[in-house]
């Protein structure tokens, strides 16, 4: 079944580490959106500090787009060092286009086997003539003529992006991007194969350019985060390098902790003081933050967890992408802990589900965690503006001067006021021991079950309205997803629509607490159920199997990473089922 969009076109820039392969491929995508186009960009990257392989794997075209296509249209290699370790995550089809330096050595052979169409470009010698210029730029310049993108837009972007580095850096770059932009071989050969396809591109002057960890950030700034503290972890640490300038701009701070232990007691420092936090790990600081995230369920502190999911178990691959955590997000502190799980569904989305999540944790005073992973949060995308709204949510509810102060106070709604420290007569202990309704300590079976109660009623009652999930489409099939999965299930659906196929998609973003009286509503007249998951256990459809009951014909489609599941593999799926 064809792609949804013959107008869309997929190049990989691969090189070895510190070539410039993600550096290119960044400008390229920033100069798509500056054409009036929309894009995506995937980091690829082996575990190594320095050295290794990247690469750039980029799709972009005249319409939205939200995950990478099934295969490319073009493989630009800076040098092969590596290019084996690629073979997987580079789908090639007879008619795809190899740009390489013959300086950089022959062709591999899982390439040439192929029987590729190879253009020779000496990207390395051209940047050697021009003073300061480097092979990279060089490329972007090659790949700027393909995609007939305009030269001044990206002078103007290169002059933007390198002026802190000096102006001999910035005409260094430039004069290898001409040489690149203005390579013989490459014009011709656009020329034989008039490529790109010359689709209409229409303006729109609120473009986003921002990747998953950014918008993570965007959103807990929104949503009133003023401290974070964290320990630096891959995938992660992009988030808390985007947060920190923003947060000391806003009269905030963030942190660096010495350990995920440290920086999660921090947080619930800070957020005891009256001060909305957050910190942002994957999964090995998870799994230390457990206890104190039981404490802060129990001391009803509103603390705030981004965590950004990579290959596991233990220290699994760190560059690739999964999403197994969900467990562990799910049911990772001990005893009874109600709190709040949230999966960001796109880049879009990064940025409503980490407000969402800020709001619910202030208002419902317990921890908020929200799943990303490694292939949402290390890729750029340039997006139409988001226009979404919120339903209105109360702020933290705050205690007075109070002659009898009863932190814990059962309510109806769960929710008691939250003394700042410092206020008058509002002093009280605040730790993981079960208490009476004014924080004493207590063994008492009444005020153990009253407060779990209250913990358990304020999360389950809260009205969250249609932002449980984000569902599209009708039919009688239907997908169920999470997480950034949700990308390729919706192109799938489109090309399936595009072959008279309806399906309906049914994306949670919404995890803990489960909805199903509104699971039901929403699979009303659905006869066969295909569960799509990025993880080898099967944790997602554990999860539905455990929380909700689907009356349906049920199928799961679910695999490991390192490699993603694709539009295409979903489409093959619903027509072997058919």
């Amino acid at each position: 079944m064809k792609r949804t969009n013959s107008c869309d076109i997929s190049i990989a820039i691969t090189g070895s580490g510190g070539a410039g392969s993600i550096t290119a491929g960044e400008l390229l995508l920033s100069l798509a959106g500056k054409n009036d186009c929309f894009g995506i960009m995937r980091r690829s990257f082996g575990p190594q500090i320095r050295g290794g392989e990247a690469a750039a794997l980029i799709r972009v075209g005249p319409s939205p787009i939200e995950c990478m296509d099934d295969t490319f249209d073009l493989w630009l290699a800076l040098d092969w060092q590596n290019a084996d370790r690629f073979a997987d995550e580079i789908a090639l089809r007879p008619d795809s286009l190899v740009i390489a330096d013959p300086a950089a050595g022959s062709v591999p052979e899982a390439v040439r086997e192929l029987g590729l169409e190879v253009i020779e470009v000496p990207m390395k010698a051209l940047a050697k003539e021009v003073d300061f210029g480097r092979p990279n730029m060089v490329a972007l310049g090659l790949l700027a003529h393909w995609l007939d993108f305009c030269a001044d837009e990206a002078g103007r972007l290169i002059d933007h992006t390198f002026s802190r580095k000096g102006e001999n850096i910035v005409k260094g770059s430039m004069g290898a991007f001409s040489s690149g932009f203005n390579e013989p071989n490459i014009v011709e050969a656009r020329k034989s194969r008039n490529r790109p396809d010359h689709c209409e591109r229409q303006k729109e002057a609120n473009r986003w350019d921002l990747s998953g960890n950014e918008g993570c950030g965007l959103g807990a700034l929104r949503g009133g985060i003023r401290f974070a503290a964290a320990y630096p972890i891959t995938p992660a640490s992009d988030l808390l390098e985007w947060l920190s300038p923003r947060l000391e701009k806003l009269g905030g701070s963030l942190v660096q902790a010495e350990d995920e232990l440290a920086s999660i007691n921090m947080v619930i420092g800070a957020s005891f003081g009256g001060v909305p936090s957050m910190t942002a790990t994957s999964g090995p600081g998870l799994a230390l933050m457990a206890e104190a995230l039981g404490l802060s369920v129990a001391a009803e502190v509103p603390s705030v967890v981004v965590n950004v999911q990579r290959g596991g178990p233990s220290t699994g691959i760190p560059t690739k992408s999964e999403q197994v955590d969900l467990d562990i997000a799910l049911h990772g502190m001990h005893g009874d802990a109600p709190h709040l799980v949230l999966g960001a569904l796109d880049h879009a989305d990064c940025v409503l589900t980490t407000e969402w999540a800020v709001r619910l944790a202030e208002a419902l005073q317990t921890v908020a965690i929200v799943l990303t992973d490694q292939n949402l949060a290390q890729s750029r995308a340039v997006i139409r503006k988001p226009a979404y709204r919120l339903p209105e949510i109360p702020e933290r509810l705050v205690a007075g001067e109070e002659e009898e102060y009863r932190r814990y106070e059962i309510t109806a709604d769960g929710v008691s006021p939250m003394a700042i420290p410092g206020t008058p007569g509002s002093a009280y202990v605040a730790d993981g021991l079960e208490h009476s309704e004014t924080g004493r300590p207590s063994t008492a079976a009444s005020d153990h079950a009253a407060q779990m109660d209250k913990r358990l009623r304020k999360i389950e009652d809260f009205d969250y309205g249609d932002h449980w999930a984000d569902i599209r489409g009708e039919g009688s099939a239907a997908i169920l997803t999470w997480g950034s999965t949700a990308a390729a299930v919706r192109e799938a659906v489109g090309r399936l629509a595009d072959a008279g196929i309806e399906v309906k998609v049914i994306a949670t973003r919404l995890l803990m607490p489960a909805s199903p009286e509104k699971m039901v509503a929403a699979l009303e007249g659905v006869e066969r159920v295909l569960v799509v998951e990025q993880s080898h256990g099967e944790q997602f459809h554990r999860y539905l199997r455990a929380y909700y009951d689907i009356d349906a014909e049920v199928k799961v489609l679910a695999r490991p990473g390192p490699l993603l599941i694709t539009a295409g593999e979903i489409v093959e799926q619903f027509e072997e089922w058919s």
